[in-house]
């Protein structure tokens, strides 16, 4: 009996826009209504807070997460870059976070214990920066940098809660969440079209 092997040709097209518009439209949503506190929140404005921090930041970066992770291991489509397999952790782990987050704000539970998941998520969000510094790709570097800032500012506002602490991680988001809505334009007409937009 042979073994048949299946070799998969090489892809550029890895789906990382795919990831930035998830956690950006997240960002915009969740980091607007934090900042302005617009609109005010209420049982039926959490509830729909917790639907679209399911499908966009959690449902979008979990599969550009996973699909970058099966694509990297099993099928080598991606080649093996360091850059790429931080992008699939990252976006799988902030995926399943925000999976967790939508349904704790959905349900109307407690966000405290939030404060002790953001000191791991500012582990993971400096090891980003780390990586992608290392790497030379400085735009997603920044990315990094903002989620660094969003999870220093999450851990006081949810354990301690800060006072102004909610407003302080809705600018970090919403800044972010702009620097996002770049990048998502950058790397989708780098790959759709082959033109540099990269700052």
């Amino acid at each position: 009996m042979v073994t048949q092997t299946f070799t998969f040709a090489a892809s550029r097209f890895a789906p990382v826009a795919l990831g930035f518009f998830g956690l950006g439209t997240g960002y915009f949503i969740w980091g607007g209504q934090s900042l302005f506190d617009f609109p005010k929140a209420s049982p039926e404005v959490n509830r729909t807070m917790g639907m679209w921090g399911l499908w966009m930041p959690g449902f979008m970066q979990f599969l550009a997460g996973t699909y970058l992770l099966v694509g990297l291991t099993w099928f080598n489509v991606f080649g093996k870059t360091a850059p790429l397999y931080m992008a699939g952790l990252a976006f799988t782990a902030y995926g399943v976070h925000w999976f967790a987050m939508a349904h704790r704000r959905y349900i109307g539970s407690s966000a405290q214990p939030d404060g002790w998941m953001a000191i791991a998520f500012l582990f993971i969000s400096i090891l980003g920066m780390d990586v992608f510094a290392r790497a030379g790709d400085i735009p997603v570097m920044i990315i990094f940098v903002g989620l660094t800032l969003i999870y220093a500012a999450e851990i006081p506002t949810r354990l301690f809660a800060w006072g102004s602490g909610t407003r302080v991680v809705g600018f970090f988001q919403l800044a972010t969440g702009i620097w996002l809505m770049y990048c998502t334009y950058a790397v989708a007409v780098d790959l759709a079209l082959g033109a540099k937009a990269w700052i």
